[in-house]
């Protein structure tokens, strides 16, 4: 097989390097799966700096989200040979990987493996953040933060299929249009200083927004345009800065602050991930939920890992930025 494969840190996805290694033989239990699409991660730019939470031991594989298809699996799988599948495991940065049934799901019918690459990691921190820890509902105003990025196009879908009036923020025009594509109902750049005013004025009387969802760090910010009784959801800090907040503001407009945490909920509270991911699939079949790979510029084959994680990385993208990985004697998939 192929794969990016790490023997020490890098100072950057320039200094990525495709090599040739050993196909991988699956241990007891664990699929062999043929990558045919693999999305890249703001962690997969930590993790090769070595800056990130987990490291794996030298010589370890990128990556980490993919979309495949079976070529082994073990005696009493769920997937056969041939399934097409997605998942996400320590490796997605290789023509092949092997990883065990509970990180792997089916691809949903008509999918492309592109679409199907980055499902794994947005799709169920969106909602078990909008449905599980801020009960949405129907008629509720919502306010999403980087609403074209990953998990920001995943909130905007989930919240409409909810019957959600949704208003994205964005920090470009092309973002802004992408949300409202995605079902969007209004669309604000976040650049503008009066941002908070703004999204007051679309709620009725002035009241402010029912939930916010926050993969960037403007809890504080966002509390200006809160309504009483809101609930305000901490996904993530993409700018870079830890808030600290006053916490009379918490209670002077009666607000919940929630955390969303999605990774741990295989450790704390392993029985609500069927749960969120019959959620989605439920969406998804209705059509309420479609796939959100980048679209303006195509990446194919491992060599554009390094330009697909730049993209990445510059915020010059949207969606999940996702790189095909034709398979030996395959030019298109």
């Amino acid at each position: 097989m192929r794969g990016i494969q790490l023997k020490e840190y890098v100072e950057g996805p320039g200094d990525l390097k495709v090599i040739d290694l050993p196909t991988p033989t699956p241990k007891d239990g664990e699929y062999l799966i043929a990558i045919h699409a693999s999305a890249t991660n703001f962690f997969d730019l930590l993790q090769i700096r070595g800056k990130y939470q987990h490291q794996p031991a030298f010589p370890w594989i990128s990556g980490s989200e993919f979309s495949g298809v079976v070529l082994q699996a073990p005696s009493g799988g769920k997937y056969k040979v041939g399934d097409k599948v997605f998942g996400a495991s320590q490796g997605g940065y290789a023509t092949h990987i092997c990883c065990l049934e509970r990180v792997l799901k089916p691809v949903p019918e008509g999918w492309s493996f592109a679409d199907a690459a980055g499902v794994f990691v947005t799709a169920p921190t969106s909602y078990a953040g909008l449905v599980t820890r801020a009960g949405i509902k129907e008629g509720d105003y919502v306010l999403i933060h980087a609403a074209a990025g990953g998990v920001g196009l995943a909130a905007v879908q989930i919240a409409k299929a909810f019957g959600a009036i949704v208003i994205a923020t964005a920090g470009s025009a092309h973002k802004l249009s992408v949300a409202k594509s995605f079902g969007a109902d209004h669309a604000i750049d976040y650049r503008d200083a009066s941002w908070p005013e703004q999204v007051k004025k679309l709620t009725p009387k002035n009241r402010g927004v029912d939930i916010v969802y926050d993969p960037v760090g403007l809890i504080a910010q966002s509390m200006k345009c809160t309504a009483w009784n809101g609930r305000l959801l901490v996904i993530g800090f993409a700018a870079g800065d830890i808030e600290k907040m006053a916490t009379n503001r918490i209670l002077l407009k009666n607000v919940s602050v929630v955390g969303l945490h999605w990774g741990a909920y295989a450790t704390n509270e392993p029985e609500m991930i069927d749960v969120v991911w019959d959620g989605i699939f439920k969406l998804v079949k209705e059509g309420k939920y479609k796939g959100t790979s980048f679209t303006d510029r195509e990446f194919v084959g491992l060599e554009s890992v390094p330009d697909a994680l730049k993209a990445l990385g510059a915020r010059d993208s949207w969606g999940k930025v996702v790189v095909k990985v034709p398979q030996e004697g395959q030019s298109k998939i």
